[in-house]
């Protein structure tokens, strides 16, 4: 049911070793819950999604792993958590989608960017299987062969 979408030009990070290391199944487009000091920090670009994940805890999803670096400018006040736990903004069948997913047939969520839709930052998410080793090389064998395929075209 998750649509094909095209990738946004409002990108603020992509977790761009995601395709390198899994095969992607599905994607989902979720909102996120965040602070005032962490919109400010996503606004100069300070995400980064590498090791970024999202798991389910008594029926909601929670992105883990994101780092997102706090300004300098951020309030004496505010104590700033750069790892902490945030929550996905997701309908109901969304989730139970991902849950069935994720305990019956063993897929792993994954975030792959971070970017802004009418002013609010959203987390493309993708359900996906870890590639073995052979499957990296297999998909990297075939990325340059159609590079090279491209570039001998061109040539003629």
């Amino acid at each position: 049911m998750a649509r094909k979408k095209s990738v946004p030009s409002n990108v603020i990070a992509r977790n761009r070793k995601a395709r390198h290391d899994y095969a992607i199944e599905d994607t989902f487009e979720a909102g996120i819950a965040l602070e005032g000091w962490e919109v400010k920090s996503l606004r100069d670009g300070r995400l980064q999604l590498r090791d970024s994940y999202a798991t389910i805890r008594a029926g909601e999803i929670w992105l883990l792993g994101a780092h997102i670096t706090p300004l300098n400018t951020v309030s004496t006040h505010v104590t700033a958590k750069p790892l902490r736990d945030r929550k996905l903004l997701l309908k109901r069948g969304e989730i139970s989608r991902l849950t069935g997913a994720v305990e019956r047939r063993g897929y792993t969520v994954i975030a792959l960017d971070m970017h802004w839709t009418r002013g609010r930052a959203k987390v493309l998410l993708a359900t996906a299987r870890g590639k073995k080793q052979h499957d990296k090389r297999a998909s990297d064998k075939n990325r340059d062969w159609e590079r090279e395929r491209a570039r001998l075209l061109r040539a003629h």
